[in-house]
């Protein structure tokens, strides 16, 4: 796996997404808290307010199965085998409770669909797919990385889909029956878990586990 190819592809992507109109106005700071003058997202990490990258997003949703049937475990199974996620999850669920991860799992599914909603109304067309297997969870790892390394979902989710999206989803899953406040706690805190174990399992330099977890 050469790291410094990728992260180099994703720079490449993310300016080429740089002039993407239907998020140039896409603004939002509603549950965002200032922290030593950054902006800081609802459950921790730095807000990323630039262009979202949309090649990784439909790289996700392609490994997951397609808009339609996304799937967070068909993603997880994807990019990383079979045996790697039973062994993630049995050790989550070790963690925080197997309801809770089943949880998790939906609720991420949740999240990436409504995303894919939101973006849709909004005049926004994923790209073709161009990141695959471990490539790709390489990727999303580095992609969520704050400026000391640690992952945190917030900042990816930002650089995914956009801040305000990502804060519409947040607010769809408090309100969603079935889901709400403590189903999207539990969205972030196990997501930041996960993300740094596989980051931890691939390798990804300088990777550390957020505050929140």
């Amino acid at each position: 796996m050469n790291l410094k190819r990728t992260a180099a592809a994703l720079a490449l992507v993310a300016g080429m997404l740089a002039g993407t109109a239907a998020f140039a106005d896409m603004k939002d700071t509603s549950h965002d808290t200032m922290m030593n003058g950054q902006q800081h997202g609802r459950f921790g990490g730095p807000v990323y307010a630039g262009q979202p990258n949309l090649v990784a997003t439909a790289s996700l949703v392609a490994a997951g199965g397609g808009a339609a049937d996304y799937s967070t475990a068909a993603a997880l199974v994807a990019m990383l085998g079979k045996d790697t996620v039973n062994a993630e999850v049995a050790k989550l669920s070790n963690q925080y409770g197997k309801d809770e991860v089943a949880m998790w799992l939906k609720t991420f599914d949740f999240a990436v669909k409504d995303s894919l909603k939101i973006a849709t109304a909004a005049g926004v067309k994923l790209p073709a797919a161009a990141l695959s297997g471990p490539k790709l969870a390489t990727a999303l790892v580095e992609a969520g990385q704050d400026s000391d390394g640690a992952f945190q979902i917030e900042y990816l989710l930002d650089k995914a889909v956009s801040h305000k999206i990502h804060v519409q989803v947040m607010n769809d899953i408090d309100h969603a029956p079935g889901f709400g406040k403590k189903a999207d706690l539990n969205y972030h805190l196990i997501s930041n878990q996960a993300f740094y174990d596989v980051g931890m399992g691939l390798k990804v330099p300088n990777i550390k586990l957020a505050p929140l977890h």
